[in-house]
């Protein structure tokens, strides 16, 4: 099954779980440390930590700095899920900068535009565009290049000519998503293993992009 069409049929825990899982991935390029994200995995495992969703956004974006809100236009409360004001973030460059700045203005948009209520619906919107972005991220600081036309076309299954870490992350946003399509709640510690996987792989990926320019 494609990532597109798992993302189509993920509940509302699994669609909150893959798009937070696709943001903790990318916490290196917003400057925040490993636990950063933790209060709103903990809110995951049951249904009363629905109503903690919002508050524990509002307390994770205070803690990384900078504004996070409907007025830079990437998303109102529902998550418009467009964080790169032109819908396309699977072709060319479309924000201004290096690729690395690109990525992190991306990162940031990301949590930007999370929906401050825990509903299916909005989650469907956010996690999706979640999807994108950080493969689209990934893609951006790949230090080798991705032969595929768009990441759409990884999402929708077409993998040949991936370059490592986008096909890593694609790997990633699967197995999460089956995780929890599979075990439900039990699947949420596993999925944060994954997780933590990846981010280390992109902090590390940051680490080199830095001390080259060094």
């Amino acid at each position: 099954m494609s990532l597109v069409e798992l993302i189509g049929q993920a509940d509302e825990r699994g669609l909150a779980v893959s798009g937070l899982a696709c943001l903790d991935r990318c916490v290196p390029l917003l400057g925040g440390d490993d636990e950063v994200l933790r209060p709103l995995w903990a809110g995951l495992a049951d249904d009363a930590g629905a109503a903690e969703w919002g508050e524990r956004l509002e307390q994770v974006r205070g803690k990384l700095g900078g504004e996070f809100g409907a007025g830079e236009g990437e998303a109102d409360a529902g998550g418009s899920g467009d964080f790169s004001g032109s819908g396309d973030l699977s072709g060319s460059a479309v924000l201004s900068g290096s690729g690395e700045d690109e990525a992190v203005v991306l990162a940031r948009r990301m949590l930007s535009a999370a929906p401050v209520e825990r509903s299916a619906a909005g989650l469907r919107v956010w996690a999706d565009a979640c999807s994108v972005a950080a493969l689209r991220i990934h893609r951006l600081l790949d230090p080798l290049k991705d032969a595929g036309d768009s990441v759409e076309a990884r999402r929708e299954g077409r993998t040949e000519g991936m370059s490592p870490l986008v096909a890593a992350e694609l790997r990633r946003q699967i197995t999460v998503l089956e995780l929890l399509a599979g075990h439900g709640p039990a699947g949420l510690r596993p999925a944060l293993e994954v997780s933590t996987e990846g981010r280390r792989v992109l902090r590390a990926v940051v680490s080199r992009r830095s001390r080259r320019r060094g």
